[in-house]
């Protein structure tokens, strides 16, 4: 293992503040315009904010597909989408229980799961070709579809308090400032992440799952962070929801179908790091239901099962035993447990609710 270079620790310095301030105008542009269209909050968060805050996550992985980098393209999708779930979300539930409207449990988060199994169904042969990016980006058109309907039918539209309305032409124009920012952040980003990787010894695969999968996602946990402060819970959520929608079948299907030659899919993200990704997702089904809402003890649970997968990636980078015990313990009794209570909650949430429409 070489000593780190200080300039690619600049670079790396330099790169996710421009991604953070690339991102914060983009996504600030990107609420000011959607104001004006005079829709719910929800929609606004699965789709202007959620599209402003995957931009980074975009930049990033087209970048490292065309440098021959695509272990961190696919793999920093992978990343952020379980960072999005389960540190954004529990960071924000931390800060107030979050309220989870009818349509998320309905729609979006099936639609999400049928994104993760999608994705997982067609990395199976560890590749991801020019078909499969079509595949994923049809299914994304589909789903900005859905959402058009339901702009359309929206039954309450309003625009956010928060927002103050402005001219489109300017709201556009800053758009297009943020995307140049975050496309010189991505390539600062990339260079530096490939040479730190270089420097630690450490695989294109575990930098991208952490350092640019955590990197590409801070603009989403700040956008929920900020909305969740300012009691915009719909935000919060609908963020993190249409972020991971657009990563799974937008970055991925348009870099896979740009791609010079089919992405490739490492069997360690196929055996573990997408079962992961893939069982995050899922988790938000009955967390969500249970209520409507996530707890800040719900909240704690997601923190402690993204503590657990972080501890995890480190011991089996560095190569300490621990890496089995911890696999072990979250396969046969971490994960059971957690199934049995959620199984539970589900059940008495929908007793419960089955109950009240009786009466």
């Amino acid at each position: 293992m070489n000593a780190l270079s200080p300039w690619s620790l600049l670079e790396l310095v330099g790169g996710l503040l421009l991604l953070i301030v690339g991102a914060e105008i983009l996504v600030r542009a990107a609420v000011r315009l959607a104001a004006s269209l005079k829709v719910r909050p929800l929609i606004i968060g699965l789709s202007i904010v959620a599209f402003g805050s995957s931009a980074p996550q975009m930049t990033v992985s087209l970048q490292a597909t065309l440098a021959g980098n695509t272990d961190i393209a696919v793999g920093s999708v992978i990343g952020s989408s379980i960072f999005n779930i389960l540190v954004t979300l529990g960071l924000s539930a931390l800060i107030i229980p979050l309220r989870v409207s009818r349509q998320l449990v309905r729609v979006d988060i099936p639609v999400m799961i049928l994104a993760g199994l999608l994705v997982f169904t067609l990395a199976a042969n560890e590749v991801l070709t020019p078909f499969d990016g079509g595949v994923l980006l049809v299914a994304l058109v589909a789903y900005l579809g859905v959402l058009h309907y339901q702009t359309r039918h929206s039954r309450r539209p309003r625009t956010l308090d928060t927002v103050a309305k402005a001219p489109w032409l300017s709201s556009v124009l800053l758009m297009l400032v943020g995307l140049l920012v975050l496309v010189l952040a991505g390539h600062l980003l990339l260079g530096a992440a490939v040479d730190v990787a270089g420097d630690l010894g450490l695989s294109e695969r575990v930098i991208g799952l952490t350092l640019i999968g955590v990197g590409t996602s801070l603009p989403c946990l700040a956008t929920s962070l900020i909305a969740a402060l300012r009691g915009e819970r719909e935000i919060a959520v609908g963020n993190v929801i249409g972020s991971n929608l657009f990563n799974l079948l937008g970055v991925l299907g348009f870099t896979a179908l740009v791609a010079p030659s089919p992405l490739s899919v490492s069997p360690n993200a196929l055996d573990f790091d997408l079962p992961v990704m893939l069982g995050a997702i899922i988790l938000c089904l009955p967390v969500f239901y249970t209520g409507y809402r996530v707890t800040r003890i719900e909240g704690l649970l997601l923190l402690g099962l993204y503590l657990a997968y972080g501890l995890h990636v480190m011991a089996f980078t560095t190569g300490m035993p621990l890496a089995n015990k911890l696999e072990q313990l979250m396969l046969y009794y971490v994960l059971p447990a957690l199934v049995v209570m959620l199984l539970f909650t589900s059940l008495r949430a929908w007793h419960r609710q089955h109950k009240r429409e009786s009466q």
